[in-house]
């Protein structure tokens, strides 16, 4: 595999729409760089006509690479296979539907070459007029920087530079199979600089995360930083043990002065909510197990079922 300066790597997932767009307004800021580059293109099982595009490209640019997955394995096994087949001095991550606007290239190629190893970019504005989106992407920073101990760049994106050797450590030492990339380059350290960016409106078609998605994502973010979560039975247990305490005295002091109180409420109410934080806290329990079951069983992050150039 021949080395350029730098690698492009972006996920495609039933993007028909907007795959040429992208393609020409890369070439366009690319070729202003005046360096050696290669842009990946990792189609992750689309169900549309990405991959006969995608194909027809690769044909006539041979600074194109194609995988194309045997099925849809998702956004973050995408991206790391494109960081397994770059080799560059340096890759981007990006998305095919211009909402990481290429002409940002130069400036974080700029960065790269003045010594920054990793440039998160950082989304400013959204034009496309998400607010719950926006509303939400603010809560879960909010609360995984209270749980984590490394603080995640707040409105980071899967929109980021990062130097050869970071690509070496997070394809070597970094392949768990529950990942949250754009959490783990701010993990592992290094030198960086964030950038910010407007993230303008779709050019075609609409999001393929939806809400109940994003907060898959969200836990799965959650469970890669921090260990938090599963220590909430304990201070759950402790909290409720307070109370118990303090209904038993209350109800014997109640006996011992021959003023018994009706109990039934109480009760109810106690053990509804003992059940309810208890089945919350086993559920998440179980996700952690469930992502140490994933790591056992040792299947691929993804299966290449064609590769171009």
């Amino acid at each position: 595999m021949v080395s350029v300066d730098l690698s492009v790597v972006i996920s495609v997932y039933n993007e028909e729409q907007t795959i040429e767009v992208c393609y020409n307004e890369l070439k366009k800021e690319l070729g202003s760089l005046n360096i050696s580059y290669k842009i990946i293109f990792v189609n992750d099982g689309s169900t549309d006509a990405s991959f006969s595009i995608l194909q027809n490209i690769a044909k006539e640019d041979e600074g194109i690479k194609v995988l194309n997955f045997s099925r849809n394995f998702g956004h973050e096994s995408a991206m790391l296979a494109g960081l397994d087949h770059a080799n560059s001095d340096a890759v981007v991550c990006m998305d095919c539907d211009l909402q990481h606007p290429p002409a940002c290239l130069k400036e974080m190629y700029n960065k790269f070459r003045a010594g920054v190893d990793i440039i998160h970019m950082v989304r400013s504005e959204r034009k496309d007029g998400a607010v719950l989106m926006n509303l939400f992407s603010r809560l879960f920073y909010l609360i995984i920087n209270k749980m984590a101990r490394i603080k995640i760049e707040p409105n980071a994106s899967d929109f980021f530079l990062i130097s050869k050797r970071v690509v070496n450590i997070l394809t070597k030492d970094y392949r768990e199979r529950t990942r949250f990339l754009r959490g783990l380059i701010q993990l592992i350290g290094f030198k960086s600089e964030k950038m910010e960016f407007v993230a303008p409106k779709r050019i075609a078609g609409k999001s393929k995360y939806s809400f109940s998605k994003l907060l898959v994502l969200s836990f799965s973010a959650i469970s890669v930083l921090s260990k938090v979560p599963l220590r909430l039975g304990i201070f759950v247990g402790i909290l409720f043990g307070c109370f118990s305490l303090i209904v038993g005295i209350y109800s014997l002091t109640m006996y011992f002065i021959e003023q018994p109180v009706s109990g039934y409420t109480t009760i109810i109410i106690f053990m509804s909510a003992m059940f309810s934080i208890l089945f919350f806290v086993l559920g998440i329990i179980a996700d952690y197990i469930g992502n140490l079951f994933d790591e056992v069983k040792g299947r691929p992050h993804y299966i290449v079922m064609d590769e171009i150039n």
